[in-house]
């Protein structure tokens, strides 16, 4: 009983080191609270071993440079506090963590059309993002936190400025020793100038899949067959391996048309297609030994009044793809 106490403790120390043979992570949905024990024992159910935690910085329009963040206005796991508090929880629970820092453009519009009109703004704008990250790089060395993103579908602001993009880069290395990724949107993760940079290569993988209504297993791993092969040669062209830092599908009707789609005048319940485009992104990508894992989208900390057989958004909680997820975590 001692040794197996000794052991518990050991793993429990450092979340850094000895990373599984996969990651099997969610996204950990910062909310207006702290995390208590009963919001990751729904983790633990499904053998998650890895989560994101996702604080938020603020832009008012996609013209102006000026982020808010870290402060007392956001909700509390949307800060710097929150996000220590929920890593530092779930670390205490077996849980390793990718501290995964986001920016939110106001009324949603995509940060991928980030972009400046003037030089003066754009240095504006290098110099508030280099700000809000390095805080972040900073907590997740305090932390140990397993894995640092730098970034999150921001490719009009990537494609204009590179050099500063490298620049971050070796900045995030010499505060934060752990493994650094970059969460590429599906559409523009072969054009991102750094990964040899990088530790992993990161893409939100909202790929096109299927044109049908409820489509099977088969026609979902036929869809992939494509994107997988372009994914393939980028990873053993740069020789890191590939993270899904974000993979997911609402329950709905034509979920894998325009998985991306966040639409709320969205009618219908598919809870099948949801779960079946899940089973096939598993069997099409967890074998594979230059597959990293990946983060569901999305988990909220509320586990008990999530998702549920009549909502149609992103969550598996209260699913059946809730319980795909289980089945194939459990396996790897």
């Amino acid at each position: 009983m001692r040794n197996l106490g000794i052991l518990v403790l050991l793993t429990l120390i450092s979340c850094r080191d000895a990373a599984p043979k996969k990651i099997n992570g969610v996204s950990f949905v910062g909310s207006r609270e702290p995390a208590h024990q009963e919001h990751v024992n729904a983790l633990t159910d499904i053998h998650a071993d890895y989560a994101a935690v996702m604080p938020y910085g603020f832009i008012r329009e996609t013209g102006r440079p000026e982020i808010i963040f870290d402060t007392d206005r956001q909700w509390y796991g949307e800060t710097r506090k929150g996000a220590r508090q929920y890593i530092q929880l779930l670390h205490s629970n077996g849980i390793r963590v990718m501290l995964k820092p986001q920016l939110w453009i106001w009324r949603g519009l995509f940060t991928g059309d980030l972009t400046m009109a003037s030089e003066s703004d754009w240095k504006q704008l290098e110099s508030e993002y280099a700000d809000f990250i390095l805080t972040y790089a900073d907590l997740a060395e305090e932390t140990e936190a397993a894995l640092f993103c730098i970034g999150t579908e921001l490719g009009a602001f990537v494609r204009a400025r590179p050099r500063f993009w490298k620049e971050l880069i070796a900045s995030v290395r010499q505060r934060y020793k752990g493994r650094i990724t970059y969460a590429a949107n599906w559409d523009e993760y072969l054009r991102i100038p750094f990964w040899k940079d990088l530790d992993l290569i990161g893409i939100d993988a909202y790929f096109p899949l299927s044109d049908a209504r409820n489509p099977n297993v088969e026609d979902l791993r036929s869809g992939w067959k494509r994107w997988k092969a372009d994914i393939q040669n980028l990873q053993q062209a740069v020789g890191i391996p590939v993270l899904f830092t974000e993979y997911g599908y609402r329950s709905m009707d034509y979920t894998a048309r325009k998985p991306w789609l966040v639409d709320r005048n969205e009618e219908g319940v598919n809870l099948e297609a949801q779960a079946n485009a899940k089973r096939a992104i598993f069997e099409e990508f967890w074998n594979e030994e230059w597959f990293a894992g990946g983060f569901v989208w999305k988990w909220f900390i509320h586990h008990s009044r999530a998702g549920g057989l009549t909502d149609n958004r992103f969550t598996p909680q209260n699913k059946p793809a809730q319980e795909v997820i289980r089945d194939y975590y459990r396996r790897y």
